[in-house]
């Protein structure tokens, strides 16, 4: 066992979806409640829920749709598939759409990155539109894209039947599977949020509007995500705090109004920040243990993390964290970044947390003589 005393970190990305499972802290302080139907809080870098409400409920996302939206447009830019510049021609369909719109015209061919920007800060359902059929040729082939990549990220609670979140009662999503998409947003495309989402403002077609995210007037550490409004719905909103390099993110569903939604994420937000510490325990690449290996040309490896390791936990419990690397018995050859073990974190003596353990180097097979000197070896292990 290696007992962790009290520290202060900074988070960064790193093992978000390497977590065997979502722990809840122990907490000394108790969360007053909160407007709204469902809610998430959660620390970005350890993958951690620090509160929650009803996260696996399916609620209907309203334009929080367009976060997947989003997410696949940046793969396209991403893998070459389309170009920030390239002009794209406005369908009888997008024009017509309603709702929230940009007021992109059939007779007006417009760029992609102008679609972003009035997807994002206008939450323009002609914008979905638009880039949907210029990706995937329909709407409706899009949301297969959705789907799909929802079932890659964890989303089980969720199914998408278009690109915008208009209402339509086969369309849902929960509040853990909205935070799995924008924290897989923000770890896969930093420099796309970090460029659009903060905008405050867009003006397309002569008309400018405001970002519907208040937050971003309310606080200057919030610089993102969305918005989301139907009757059926209520006011959603899913944002993003950054203090000294730490990041929190909350998904409030179905709240009262748009300022209520407002206030009680950043009440979530800066309760976080108040009552929980970032404690980082290993650093990347740093050694662990050195564990033992059989029939290899090296009689152990060097085991540790692929990135750094951090854990969120409430104030003033960092002293009953302890920790203990649990091996399986390891027989070469061994790759680099190869899963050796998992440290098995507890809380007070109660479980808290399971993160891999991976090998920092290889370990080549040993020899003919090597392997059959420890094939006897293990034969009396």
């Amino acid at each position: 066992m290696h007992r962790f005393s009290a520290c202060t970190a900074r988070y960064i990305q790193c093992l978000m979806l390497c977590l065997l499972g979502f722990a809840t802290p122990a907490f000394s302080q108790a969360l007053t409640s909160v407007n709204a139907r469902a809610y998430v809080l959660a620390d970005i870098t350890s993958g951690q829920l620090i509160a929650s409400d009803q996260a696996d409920e399916r609620v209907e996302p309203a334009s929080l749709t367009k976060l997947m939206t989003a997410y696949l447009v940046f793969q396209a830019l991403r893998d070459g598939k389309i170009k920030l510049d390239q002009t794209v021609p406005v369908s009888e369909k997008a024009w017509k759409v309603g709702g929230s719109k940009m007021f992109i015209e059939p007779r007006k061919p417009v760029v992609v990155d102008a679609l972003i920007r009035g997807m994002i800060v206008q939450s323009g359902n002609d914008a979905c539109i638009a880039l949907a059929e210029l990706i995937a040729g329909s709407e409706d082939a899009f949301a297969q894209l959705m789907n799909r990549e929802a079932k890659r990220l964890g989303m089980v609670n969720s199914q998408f039947m278009n690109a915008s979140g208009l209402p339509d009662a086969q369309h849902y999503s929960s509040a853990r599977d909205l935070y799995l998409l924008a924290s897989a947003l923000l770890r896969d495309f930093p420099q796309q949020y970090a460029t659009y989402y903060a905008l405050k403002e867009y003006r397309y077609n002569n008309i400018t509007q405001p970002n519907r995210n208040r937050l971003l007037w309310m606080d200057p550490g919030v610089d993102g995500l969305k918005t989301g409004y139907t009757d059926a719905a209520g006011y959603c909103l899913i944002a993003s705090k950054q203090v000294n390099g730490r990041r929190l993110l909350s998904v409030l569903l179905g709240s009262s109004s748009e300022l209520t939604r407002a206030q009680e994420s950043l009440k979530l937000i800066n309760w976080g920040y108040q009552y929980f510490d970032a404690l980082k325990l290993y650093d990347k690449g740093a050694i662990v243990k050195e564990l033992p290996v059989w029939k290899g040309s090296e009689s152990s490896v060097k085991a540790g993390f692929q990135n750094d390791l951090y854990i969120t936990v409430a104030k003033g419990l960092a002293d009953k964290l302890k920790a203990e690397l649990v091996a399986t018995q390891l027989v070469a050859p061994i790759a680099q970044g190869q899963r050796v073990g998992v440290l098995r974190v507890t809380l007070d003596g109660k479980p808290y947390g399971e993160y891999p353990v991976v090998a920092i180097q290889a370990v080549p097979e040993a020899g003919l003589f090597g392997r059959a000197w420890d094939t006897v070896r293990l034969w009396f292990k």
